[in-house]
């Protein structure tokens, strides 16, 4: 059984707005083994909505919509649901009482236009929505193909979330196929998707019900390995066998196999070993330190971080001498190795991550290219320092990617230790 997700609002095509919507519904279809084959984002317009609701009839057995069930004119999704199924709508009573009483709490005249939230489709069935006033709806489709389904459910996440919950899980767990879905993540840092892909191609490849994604970021990448069989045992078995093959095969550029984050893995390691971090940025400025504080908890480890972006803080703050900078520049091995054992001092803290590069355009007059960066973790045991180089021309990039690295690094070394 599969389902298409339709995503309806123009603001949703917009730069500033996600779907996370449909993240939600894809993550609760699959639990039940319902694979979710396309989603589409539509914007306020009927005929395209209606085109696009057909289509995915056409190929899908649940099609659900998120967005349009509001008052306004550009509230589509009931007129064009209605229209690419060939049914009428009527007002519900009971609907647009409790719109009336929701007015009448918040001492405030219901508008006129509110009324067409109470239209329902002829054959419907009503999802009560008791954090909004646009109720959802669970509308059967019998034709020659068989028995499919269309969801209209509200836009506003909490609202949307808690409707799925209550009112369609429990329904689409009834008609969901006796088939359940285990996805294994692997994390891996330190080689290329094209590598990584290569190396685990021939173990994947022609495994009957196992998908297989790679997901690439900036240095970090994700393999997930979903299987979908009659029985979650199996589809555990399934998953499992392929990750413990793929994880042999990629060795030590595995750093997580259940899809936790390096800073977060970081994070448990230094907990437990009752040890502190501080770090010194330079060309990055303060994205390590963002990357560490986002775990909950990291002020029990993290002590903090300096942003040493002048060679004047660097030496003020981190007492790297001028002298070694006049020698060696801002971006060179021994720089790294300056910033990291004086951060490493200045905080008394037991690990220091040290970052200096030219992340680009320009030079700016130092020597190094764009995209050479130096990375240095001092810890109880000694200072390593290494230079790295991202021909990537992108300074979001190679920040991004010196970041990586540097986390890499470091869990590294506190694996080994």
């Amino acid at each position: 059984m599969n389902a298409e997700i339709i995503a309806v609002g123009s603001e949703m095509l917009t730069a500033g707005r996600l779907d996370t919507n449909s993240l939600f519904i894809t993550e609760h279809l699959n639990s039940l083994g319902i694979e979710v084959s396309a989603k589409h984002v539509i914007g306020d317009d009927c005929d395209r909505l209606v085109t696009s609701i057909r289509r995915a009839l056409a190929d899908a057995d649940i099609v659900i919509l998120s967005g349009g069930l509001g008052p306004t004119e550009d509230d589509l999704t009931r007129d064009a649901v209605a229209q690419a199924l060939g049914c009428s709508m009527s007002a519900d009573a009971g609907i647009l009482a409790a719109i009336e009483r929701r007015f009448r709490i918040m001492k405030r005249e219901m508008p006129e236009i509110n009324k067409r939230q109470a239209m329902i489709l002829d054959g419907a069935e009503i999802l009560p929505n008791d954090r909004g006033t646009a109720p959802g709806q669970w509308r059967t489709v019998v034709s020659g193909a068989g028995q499919k389904v269309v969801l209209m459910l509200p836009g506003p996440p909490s609202e949307l979330k808690a409707m799925f919950t209550r009112e369609c899980l429990p329904r689409l767990a009834k008609i969901a196929p006796p088939t359940a879905i285990h996805t294994v993540v692997l994390r891996v840092t330190g080689v290329s998707e094209s590598h990584l892909d290569q190396t685990i191609a021939p173990i994947y490849m022609g495994r009957a019900n196992l998908t297989t994604t790679i997901l690439a970021h900036e240095g970090d990448l994700q393999v997930r390995l979903r299987a979908q069989c009659d029985t979650i045992e199996a589809a555990i078995a399934l998953s499992e066998e392929v990750a413990a093959l793929a994880a042999e095969a990629i060795g030590e550029h595995v750093y997580s196999r259940d899809g936790e984050s390096l800073e977060s893995l970081i994070g448990k390691r230094l907990m437990d070993a009752g040890q502190t971090l501080v770090v010194a940025e330079s060309a990055t400025g303060g994205g390590l330190a963002e990357r560490i504080t986002s775990v909950p908890g990291s002020s029990a480890y993290f002590v903090g971080g300096y942003v040493t972006y002048s060679r004047r803080m660097k030496t003020e703050l981190l007492g790297v001498p001028e002298t070694l900078l006049a020698q060696f520049g801002a971006v060179s091995k021994e720089t790294a190795q300056a910033m990291a054992e004086g951060a490493k001092t200045a905080a008394h803290a037991d690990w220091a991550i040290s970052i200096t590069g030219n992340a680009g355009p320009s030079t700016d007059g130092d020597k190094a290219p764009v995209g050479t960066v130096y990375i240095g973790v001092a810890g109880p045991d000694g200072i390593e320092v290494t230079h790295r180089v991202w021909p990537v021309n992108d300074r979001g990039r190679v920040r991004a990617f010196a970041v990586q690295a540097a986390l890499d690094l470091l869990n590294r070394r506190l694996r080994v230790g």
